[in-house]
């Protein structure tokens, strides 16, 4: 058979329904026999590399509500609050009596006064002279080796350290100043205390805040009959000792205000024993 009839009656088909068709026209066509090639689907091949992943999709619909839950465990129960304020007076009781087997009702015709508002205020009163009694009590335990007294003055040493302004105000919410010794007799006393108390220096009531190397004492007066300054002092070293310790040999000593340390307190005898 010549190639090109044979290439024309040569078919492929796909499917079995167009297989009888095909050989029908290929017979029209040549009176010689055709060949008919029928192709099948071959074996499934391997499987081929995963794609790369596509992009979300849209949001379903929102599902139906879940059932609902068993119910959680009690919680402990909290503090009780504070008390609410004090509501209105009640309306006016009646006493029921029984008067010869019969039961009768009587009014009071006068109702006690409430006394809560005076009595709240005694209270408060009494709770700030507690609180007055607990700080002079402390104040009081603060101190060592007792108290020193002068003809006009009470000095009191305080074992608390502080800064000297912080000093000066303690002493003034007792009533006094820190100490101010204007003579010898004074300036012994204070320094006799420093000793029996233990202890190396003091803050006292001197210092040159306002103007530099004008001392003055803490109450502002001036200084112009007595001084018991160390020898080279004051010296107002690293320009910054404005205020004055005492040591106990009795000596004066310019030091920084920002230090702390145990101070003497003064108050005048005539103020404590009135």
């Amino acid at each position: 058979m010549p190639r090109q009839k044979l290439m024309s009656c040569m078919l492929v088909v796909p499917v079995l329904g167009l297989m009888l068709l095909n050989i029908a026209q290929c017979q029209n066509l040549s009176e010689e026999p055709c060949t008919v090639q029928i192709l099948v689907p071959g074996l499934k091949g391997e499987a081929g590399e995963k794609g790369e992943k596509g992009t979300p999709g849209r949001p379903g619909r929102v599902g139906p509500p879940g059932e609902t839950g068993p119910p959680g465990i009690k919680g402990q129960k909290g503090t009780m609050g504070r008390f609410g304020k004090m509501g209105p007076s009640g309306h006016k009781g009646k006493i029921v009596l029984m008067f010869q087997g019969k039961v009768t009702s009587w009014r009071p015709r006068y109702r006690l006064p409430c006394e809560c508002a005076p009595l709240r205020k005694m209270i408060g009163e009494m709770d700030n002279q507690v609180s007055q009694l607990t700080n002079d009590l402390k104040f009081i335990t603060k101190a060592v080796a007792g108290i020193k007294e002068t003809d006009s003055k009470v000095y009191l040493l305080v074992k608390e350290e502080k800064r000297y302004r912080d000093a000066e105000t303690y002493c003034q919410g007792k009533g006094g100043h820190l100490a101010m010794p204007r003579d010898e007799s004074a300036n012994k006393a204070i320094a006799g205390y420093i000793t029996e108390a233990g202890l190396s220096r003091v803050f006292i009531g001197i210092n040159d805040l306002e103007h530099e190397g004008s001392f003055v004492y803490v109450d502002r007066s001036p200084m112009s009959t007595f001084s018991k300054w160390r020898e080279g002092e004051p010296n107002n070293a690293y320009e910054d000792e404005d205020c004055v310790e005492m040591v106990a040999a009795g000596e004066w000593i310019d030091v920084a205000c920002r230090l702390t340390m145990y101070f003497i307190c003064e108050f005048d005898k005539d103020s404590i024993t009135q």
